[in-house]
């Protein structure tokens, strides 16, 4: 891992992310980690570079980090995503909340704008989520196609970074004593495709989704829940009919959106 950028607004929620993000960073000393501002005018830019030099020596104190600082004038998803690309981030770190008084750049919608985007993949940090280091990872899975449908390479990346376990956690109403064919088929490809990190199935009979991952992650110590947005699957929709969202909003636990 090289580069993560973590955009800072100065709302609560941004210096949460940051915050998180550091601490989170400073057990991979190699990685450069940008704070980045994006004005809706230029005569602000002076301003908030002294306001990020002032976050940067606050979020330095008794840690050690590699920060990068910078300012630019525009729109902030366009912007974010530009700078994503020329640098060829490996992550973006963002914040979420459902508080309705905090009408600003990262409230809601522009970080799951962000996890939506196809070319870096985005953590989001609720405001609440206290700091854990990464040592639990949550893979939650479709088990369809999985060869070509799950972006082993970014998730790889975060296992290795952090020396992290990996639980695969596949929800399914229709799950009964054994798995059918396809899906041990799946399993067998997925077990392959992480070998190297000895992952641990789990097969949840369940019919809410959310409440089955949450849940899950409570009780096996989750720190990082990842999700695969597949396009033109089911996995899609549930993407965009809620299930990131209310996962974003209301877990205390960060999560991770990867696209296939």
């Amino acid at each position: 891992m090289n580069t993560v950028i973590i955009p800072v607004d100065f709302s609560e929620t941004s210096l949460n992310a940051a915050s998180y993000g550091v601490k989170l960073l400073t057990a991979v000393p190699e990685v450069e980690i940008i704070l980045y501002h994006v004005c809706e005018k230029e005569e602000a830019y002076d301003n908030r570079m002294e306001s990020l030099q002032k976050l940067k020596e606050e979020l330095l104190q008794n840690r050690a980090a590699n920060i990068s600082l910078l300012t630019e004038t525009g729109d902030f998803i366009t912007e974010l995503e530009k700078l994503a690309r020329h640098r060829a981030a490996d992550l973006i770190i963002m914040g979420i909340t459902n508080r309705a008084a905090l009408l600003q750049v990262f409230v809601g919608n522009n970080a799951l704008k962000m996890a939506e985007n196809k070319f870096c993949p985005v953590i989001i940090i609720p405001l609440n989520a206290s700091f854990n280091e990464i040592k639990n990872v949550l893979l939650a899975t479709d088990l369809k196609n999985t060869v070509s449908t799950t972006p082993s390479a970014p998730i790889k990346k975060i296992l290795s970074a952090f020396n992290a376990n990996l639980h695969i956690v596949n929800v399914n109403s229709e799950h009964y004593i054994a798995l059918t064919e396809s899906f041990a088929a799946e399993q067998a490809k997925l077990r392959e495709m992480f070998a190297d990190f000895n992952p641990e199935f789990y097969f949840l009979r369940l019919y809410d989704i959310d409440d089955a991952i949450e849940q899950f992650a409570k009780d096996k110590n989750i720190d990082l829940i990842i999700t695969i947005h597949k396009e033109h699957s089911v996995m899609h929709k549930l993407f965009n009919s809620g299930h990131l969202k209310k996962l974003a909003y209301e877990s205390t636990i960060p999560v991770m959106a990867v696209h296939e």
